[in-house]
């Protein structure tokens, strides 16, 4: 599967976008009708360290009361719709079909994956991203039900720390990424990580069961320190 890219008059393989996240570029569109894709290289770089994630009380304690199932990579398709719908202060998506194409595409390749939050049986929040060595690229985050996208945000990073993964890119920084701290880099000391992390081969998104409770979850990234909010 190739998509074209008509801001370049490239044609985008799976291969050629791992390549450009490995070179620290990414595509987003200007909404899910534009079928135009194009390349950002942000002077700098929104990332969240592994081994300073903060936990907020709150949370943690939502997280081991198991509100919800959490499970990876499941429902590619549902994630997908869930972060391209409107939400309060989001009214149309930058996912538009030549994204969600490559994606699947990287999904059925095993370098794209999901965290999802199931409440009864429906999917409710959670987030995708792609996996390259021992860098993760967070895309995109939702939520139905309050807190899932957070829970299935604690999922991830137990399962990156367990996983032997050094980076959590998270393209931009917002105020609610701050809460688990989320920082800005340069673009020179982001490519620094960029490269160190994936030449690491020995990362393993699959290091922890697909469905782990709250409790292991929260063991895994070791929360000790963020017991104060």
């Amino acid at each position: 599967m190739a998509v074209h890219d008509e801001s370049t008059q490239l044609t985008i393989t799976p291969q050629v976008l791992l390549k450009a996240y490995a070179c620290g570029i990414f595509p987003m569109a200007e909404s899910a009708e534009n079928p135009e894709l194009h390349w950002i290289e942000p002077s700098w770089r929104g990332i969240i360290p592994l081994d300073h994630f903060h936990v907020p009380r709150r949370l943690k304690r939502t997280v081991r009361a198991e509100r919800f199932e959490v499970v990876i990579d499941h429902d590619f398709e549902g994630v997908l719709d869930g972060c391209a719908a409107p939400a309060p202060g989001r009214r149309k998506t930058w996912i538009n079909e030549p994204i969600r194409q490559l994606c699947a595409e990287l999904f059925r390749l095993g370098h794209c994956h999901t965290v999802e939050c199931r409440q009864d049986g429906h999917l409710v929040g959670g987030l995708y991203g792609i996996e390259l060595g021992g860098a993760f690229f967070g895309e995109s985050m939702f939520s139905f039900e309050r807190d899932a996208s957070k829970v299935g945000l604690v999922h991830l990073v137990a399962r990156l720390k367990a996983g032997g993964f050094s980076l959590l890119d998270t393209q931009f920084v917002t105020d609610h990424l701050t809460t688990f701290g989320a920082l800005e880099i340069s673009k020179s000391d982001y490519a620094v990580l960029l490269d160190r992390a994936i030449m690491n081969d020995d990362a393993h998104f699959h290091a922890l069961p697909d469905s782990i409770s709250g409790a292991d979850a929260l063991k895994a990234i070791d929360a000790s320190d963020s017991d104060n909010d």
